[in-house]
């Protein structure tokens, strides 16, 4: 996913430096829907530039200090269309295996334990679905936000309320005192 947001971001913002590609994806949020952590961005570039996808169009000096200025290649251009073109093809169902593997043992653990850590991971998905809101309002302010990026702030809200949804059913169900789900 990584090297999709790089290519996509030089192709829609044009040149720029590695800070400034992490940048506009810290802006983004991308480290929350797409995965993308800051530090991928620099070994992304790298790996880019050897697939010759990137180029370095200059370098510019500030002080004691230097940086490279990259751009999107044709060849770039034309594998950033067949990745996007084959992310549309791939279902986009995503699980939360991880929350799923500890249900299937739930009557093999404390079950106050287990209430306090669904709790928890409620209030964070509350915080990620808070922090995307404010993200959205942030952007409205600077930009009229194109739909495409109005249907993915949509998207992550829904899965949002659809996670706090079970979560609440699971809760109801082992505050209940059920001996078994």
């Amino acid at each position: 996913m990584t090297n999709v947001m790089v290519l996509g971001v030089l192709l829609t913002y044009g040149p720029m430096s590695g800070y400034e590609i992490q940048q506009k994806m810290h802006s983004a949020k991308t480290n929350k829907w797409a995965y993308v952590k800051p530090a991928s961005i620099y070994h992304a570039l790298r790996k880019l530039e050897s697939e010759k996808l990137v180029s370095i169009k200059t370098i510019e000096q500030t002080g004691n200090r230097s940086k490279a200025i990259y751009e999107i290649t044709l060849l770039g251009i034309d594998t950033f269309d067949d990745m996007v073109i084959n992310s549309f093809k791939k279902p986009s169902v995503v699980f939360p295996t991880v929350l799923y593997t500890a249900l299937t043992f739930i009557d093999e653990a404390p079950r106050e334990q287990i209430i306090q850590a669904i709790k928890v991971q409620q209030q964070d998905i509350m915080d990620i679905y808070e922090e995307m809101k404010e993200g959205q309002v942030e952007k409205e302010k600077m930009m009229e936000v194109p739909k495409n990026v109005l249907l993915i702030f949509e998207n992550i809200y829904d899965q949002c309320e659809l996670q706090l949804g079970f979560l609440e059913n699971l809760l109801t169900t082992l505050e209940g005192g059920n001996k078994s789900l």
